[in-house]
């Protein structure tokens, strides 16, 4: 992901986020009461909007890190969201619980992430 698009992936996300969590405090309440869902919901937003700040953050660092660890920890953030608050999403939802299984791919995503902007801020060189 370039600079551009980690920036316009991290300001949608975090759009989606306020969306979201506005849609699921009134509108889908009583659903997510009658699956006992309400945190498991709120717990998607929540890590939803870390990562679209992480997204920002790791735009922002772009100019001044030029590092292919960057765009990739870009890739990870965006691709956690989609796995790890998208699935709670549907869990919270539907009530299915096997979606449950595939939470962690996000969390890895998620860490995995947070490693390659460590490595991109901390590499001597770009690339």
């Amino acid at each position: 992901m370039n600079q551009r698009i980690t920036l316009l992936t991290g300001v949608v996300f975090a759009g989606l986020a306020v969306a979201i969590g506005a849609f699921g405090a009134h509108v889908l309440r009583p659903l997510l009461e009658e699956h006992a869902r309400i945190e498991t919901f709120e717990l998607a937003v929540r890590y939803q909007f870390y990562h679209a700040f992480a997204l920002l953050f790791t735009g922002m660092l772009m100019v001044h890190f030029p590092s292919r660890h960057l765009n990739r920890a870009g890739i990870c953030f965006a691709a956690g969201i989609l796995i790890f608050s998208g699935s709670l999403y549907i869990l919270s939802l539907s009530g299915i619980r096997m979606l449950g299984a595939i939470t962690p791919i996000g969390g890895v995503l998620f860490i995995t992430g947070w490693l390659l902007l460590f490595l991109g801020i901390n590499a001597k060189s770009p690339g």
